[in-house]
């Protein structure tokens, strides 16, 4: 009898596959803490990547799309509250958790962090060990978020598939073809490019990976799609954009 292991099948293979490391991005102008501090998160399973102040942490911030930023607010050239202005302004990274830490720990401090929309506040001198927990909650609350927001996005997939099929094939052989007058849309170029996706049948998280965006500002798109168009589901809305002329 054979001692080897058995294979795993490819599904079980592919859920036992290890989860990548987290990548955090780290910002402060004083060097010798953004050494521990790396040496430390890196110690504990996480890909670091480091920034000197707001300006480098901005341009690293585009290039490695990370899933958490930790960031000082006292920098040079661009502080804390500026990087994180920029953060949530960009459509790939609006939703990026940020973790402020910071030698200001006064409670008004911490409330203009927040209200800022940091998603938490470390004043120094702090303990290592809080620091990586906070970093963890941080992180696993966004996995959590953006599981949800995955599953609710793939739901119903066939059917919507089905009915946009019905849609085009009824437009093509003028089955529901209607004579309408031409109608002029303001969208903007991100809204077009997200309504030609939902026309091809692709889904929130799809047109997401393809747009290099987040599942959020996908469906903050969608909604906006559907006040200009004045219509109330992705159904009506390819329909809408195919008698129109709005979609290729």
């Amino acid at each position: 009898m054979s001692l080897e292991p058995e294979s795993q099948a490819p599904e079980q293979a592919e859920a036992a596959a290890p989860q990548p490391p987290a990548r955090l991005l780290l910002v402060d102008d004083e060097p010798g803490l953004r050494t521990a501090v790396q040496a430390y998160l890196e110690d504990e399973g996480f890909q670091v990547t480091t920034a000197v102040d707001g300006e480098d942490g901005w341009a690293k911030a585009q290039d490695l799309l990370p899933d958490l930023v930790i960031s000082d607010v006292m920098m040079p050239r661009l502080d804390g509250y500026g990087l994180l202005r920029k953060l949530r302004d960009d459509e790939r990274l609006g939703g990026t958790p940020v973790i402020f830490l910071t030698a200001k720990g006064m409670t008004a401090d911490r409330i203009e962090g927040f209200q800022a929309g940091c998603d938490d506040y470390i004043p120094k001198p702090f303990d290592p060990d809080e620091l990586v927990a906070r970093v963890r909650n941080v992180v696993r609350r966004q996995e959590r978020l953006l599981h949800e927001a995955a599953r609710f996005a793939d739901a119903d997939i066939g059917q919507m598939a089905k009915q946009i099929t019905e849609i085009r094939s009824l437009l093509a052989t003028g089955g529901s073809k209607k004579q309408v007058a031409a109608v002029k849309h303001e969208f903007t170029p991100r809204e077009a490019s997200v309504l030609q996706l939902v026309a091809e049948g692709m889904m929130n998280k799809e047109i997401a990976r393809r747009l290099e965006t987040s599942i959020r500002n996908v469906e903050k798109y969608v909604s906006r799609l559907f006040t200009k168009t004045g219509t109330a589901s992705r159904t009506e809305l390819v329909r809408y954009a195919l008698e129109h002329g709005l979609v290729e």
